[in-house]
């Protein structure tokens, strides 16, 4: 189920296809939606779906085309928006119950931004309960029988299934990188603070991120490029021109790009079939991927982070958790409590203990383009009552840094195992650009 797609395209041909009118939006979408009909009984990818509503939006694109009207880069092309991020014209829900019926009365920034792109807003896709642990109802097209990750799990799993060409997730701890990852697609978090949060539900502002997924390494660029305006009621963010990710990522290197394999603290949680790939890669790359150790104060990146998120989470749920704890699940409702519990001068104490990490992560980027590791422990594991271990995406998230799964890798049980490559914070298009390199040179090519 996997490989099947409606349009033997990558997202960049099918919108150039779109902007020379030698397929329409309308049929763009009908393929799509008949290719969900067959199978999202299988994968339960989607939140909220209104078929109808996406044909009126592929022939109100139509239209403008027909018209001579400006078209933009995204013209056409349907995108599946992760269900805690809002739609002024389809529910957002976040994934529990105590919302379910909400109606945004005005788009996230990045969906207005999707909009002004052309893109038609085909779904919404599943997450887990208020974007943390509590998995929902979606499946790894793989196999039914695993847990597609999470928090992403339905753009993960949409795209992976060939219903959608591009989907938006969001990521706190590894909620882009570890579905990506299980689902064998291509995954992108970028830098902290490059794309806009507004009107997206809010858990930890020093760590939630939108990400991207597509079945192709450039269309992580394509579409993120379009997302990265600069908004002013993201305080995260600064003034800046876009960056020219997808232009960057096309090139060539001037250089072979100076690469590192970093275990981290957390080697000792990857599976035997993970560690025996990531012995293959190595071995594959020889001299080209040295392996390196990072200190011993990075052992403490997943506590930081816990403590962080954990005081967050019960600050930004903590109506939810008055009101409708008993329809909360226990991991979340344990999070919570911890999180009530953390003192300011222990919060204030993680985020600087966080910007020392960062800054001995800034001196290792002065070696090397990008670190390699992998982005989870291994293959997508069996059963639906978890979505897997985000241990390996903790520490560059929690430092901010951008990360790219690709799906290099497989398992003994033939599910995929993500190659997770790591950047410098605002480094985005060349750590896209070593990825590409990467996967050209793994291929014999050249890049």
């Amino acid at each position: 189920m996997a490989a099947e797609r409606p349009l033997p395209l990558t997202a960049r041909q099918l919108a150039a296809d779109l902007q020379a009118g030698l397929i329409t939006a309308r049929a763009a979408t009908d393929a799509y939606l008949e290719h969900i009909a067959r199978h999202e009984p299988a994968v339960l990818a989607f939140a909220h779906l209104d078929p109808e509503h996406a044909r009126r939006q592929a022939d109100a694109a139509d239209e403008r085309r027909r018209l001579g009207k400006p078209l933009g880069p995204l013209h056409g092309v349907p995108v599946g928006v992760k269900d805690i991020i809002d739609t002024a014209d389809l529910p957002t829900e976040n994934g529990t119950v105590l919302h379910a019926g909400r109606r945004p009365r005005t788009d996230a920034a990045v969906v207005a931004q999707l909009r002004q792109a052309g893109a038609i807003i085909l779904g919404k896709t599943v997450t887990t309960e208020l974007a943390v642990y509590g998995p929902n109802q979606t499946r790894n097209p793989h196999n039914p029988a695993h847990t597609p990750g999470g928090s992403s799990s339905g753009s993960a799993a949409a795209v992976a299934a060939g219903m959608v060409p591009l989907a938006l997730g969001t990521q706190t701890n590894g909620s882009v990188i570890r579905p990506a990852s299980f689902c064998g697609v291509y995954g992108f978090k970028p830098s902290h603070g490059l794309i806009s949060r507004h009107g997206i539900l809010k858990q930890s502002p020093p760590l939630d991120t939108v990400g991207v997924m597509a079945a192709d390494l450039l269309d992580l660029a394509f579409l993120a490029e379009q997302l990265m305006a600069y908004d002013e009621r993201d305080p995260a963010m600064t003034p800046q021109a876009k960056p020219r990710l997808l232009a960057v990522a096309e090139s060539a290197p001037p250089v072979p790009p100076a690469l590192a394999f970093a275990p981290t603290p957390v080697w000792d949680r990857a599976s035997a079939d993970c560690q025996a790939a990531f012995g293959e890669l190595a071995e594959a790359l020889g001299e080209r991927l040295p392996e390196i150790a990072l200190p011993a104060p990075f052992g403490e990146a997943i506590e930081l982070h816990r403590r962080i998120m954990e005081a967050d989470l019960a600050t930004s749920f903590a109506r939810d958790y008055a009101t409708g704890r008993d329809r909360l699940s226990a991991i979340l409702c344990e999070m919570l409590a911890r999180g009530e519990q953390v003192r300011a001068t222990e919060y204030r104490q993680a985020l600087e203990a966080t910007a020392g990490l960062g800054q001995a992560l800034a001196e290792v980027f002065t070696h090397y383009d990008a670190l390699v590791t992998p982005a989870a422990p291994g293959e997508a594991p069996a059963g639906l009552g978890a979505t897997g271990s985000p241990a390996f995406c903790t520490l560059w998230t929690l430092c901010g840094l951008p990360a790219v799964t690709l799906p290099l890798l497989q398992g003994s049980n033939g599910l995929p195992i993500g190659v997770q490559l790591v950047g410098a914070k605002g480094d985005d298009a060349r750590l896209l650009r070593t990825a590409r390199w990467l996967m050209a040179t793994l291929r014999g090519a050249d890049a």
